[in-house]
């Protein structure tokens, strides 16, 4: 018989921050705030991706932005330019920002006039896709240089996600090998739900699908569909 007991530390966590987050989700849908967690790996796009968004949303929806990072305020920095509320958020050298973080992060902005807030979280493909953020919809963007066996090395990212972006599709000239039809066969194979959406943040191909997408999205939550 053992004379010690185990504690599932990391189960607790979990569960706790679930229970943390759908009281956060609660809490933005009675102020009609739509929370989009957006995660990549560094390099993916992820902040040359949103200041093209806000570029061809801000004029009809109040957003916000808010920057998560281990320790520098370079992407509030460039958000900043576009003229759009954005706090910077420095998680103390974690990779991943939890319900509570969010919520601390959330409450500096006046939440109740904003129809539409990112969450840029912390680049990796890993612990980002672990905890639940409140977030209303997540979206996590693969860049054609990153290769398309993404969704077998990551199964876990791709398979919480809502929608995928597929950024720098205008360098698939150039990576050749990357099997558009593959790829998104193992996304949909994982997560059969997720929209597949090829963009170039740098050219703007693919926005109007995914600035639809998100148009479409906040309407519906703003219905209570």
């Amino acid at each position: 018989m053992k004379n010690y007991k185990i504690i599932e530390v990391k189960r607790s966590i979990f569960e706790d921050n679930d229970v943390d987050a759908e009281k956060l989700r609660t809490e933005l849908k009675k102020e009609g705030t739509f929370l989009l967690n957006l995660m990549s790996s560094p390099g993916a796009g992820k902040t040359t991706t949103l200041k093209r968004t806000i570029s061809l949303l801000k004029d009809e929806m109040k957003m916000g932005v808010m920057e998560a990072d281990i320790d520098s305020d370079v992407d509030a920095a460039a958000i900043e330019e576009t003229g759009v509320p954005v706090i910077q958020i420095h998680t103390g050298g974690m990779c991943h920002l939890d319900a509570d973080m969010t919520r601390q992060g959330i409450r500096e902005f006046n939440t109740a006039n904003m129809d539409f807030v990112v969450l840029e979280n912390v680049g990796n493909l890993v612990c980002p896709a672990e905890f639940d953020t409140g977030s209303t919809k997540n979206a996590m963007i693969l860049s054609v240089p990153e290769g398309d066996d993404k969704p077998l090395k990551y199964p876990l990212m791709f398979s919480i996600c809502d929608v995928v972006l597929i950024n720098k599709c205008d360098t698939l000239s150039v990576f050749d090998d990357f099997d558009k039809v593959a790829v998104k066969e193992r996304i949909q194979k994982l997560n059969p739900n997720a929209k597949v959406i090829y963009v170039s943040a740098k050219t703007g191909e693919g926005f109007e699908e995914w600035i639809n997408w998100i148009r479409r999205e906040v309407e519906e939550y703003k219905k209570g569909e």
